[in-house]
């Protein structure tokens, strides 16, 4: 900002200049690895289909804790509905132990099932 003195007050840079006086937002980043999987899904989602609540969370810095907070509470939500989806499948160890190829398809099956409920549930709403 040319030669002008730089001043920072709490979350905002002020830049003073001979001919103006401005504000320039500071956004702190988050780095991507931070977030999993289904924190990505929720950013790509609000990105796309719900700008304005996406610009509203990144210029109030709350955008990534909240990609944060959906990625841990999907992963809490497929350990949970996974073990009770593999019961009423009858996939068991006893199923992995004499037909493994069908347990894996039935794994795999499972696993699809839950990603499209979690898609639904928390992702898309």
């Amino acid at each position: 900002m040319g030669e002008g003195r730089e001043e920072r007050f709490s979350s905002l840079q002020h830049y003073r200049d001979p001919e103006y006086y401005s504000q320039n937002p500071v956004i702190y980043f988050y780095t991507p690895h931070e977030t999993m999987r289904y924190g990505r899904m929720r950013q790509r989602y609000l990105k796309k289909h719900r700008s304005v609540l996406y610009s509203s969370l990144i210029l109030s810095e709350k955008l990534y804790p909240h990609l944060l907070e959906i990625d841990r509470a999907a992963h809490e939500r497929m350990d949970a509905m996974q073990p009770r989806m593999m019961e009423t499948a009858g996939v068991t160890e006893e199923l992995k132990a004499h037909d493994p190829m069908r347990w894996v398809g039935l794994m795999n099956e499972l696993k699809a099932q839950v990603d499209e409920i979690i898609l639904h549930e928390l992702i898309c709403c």
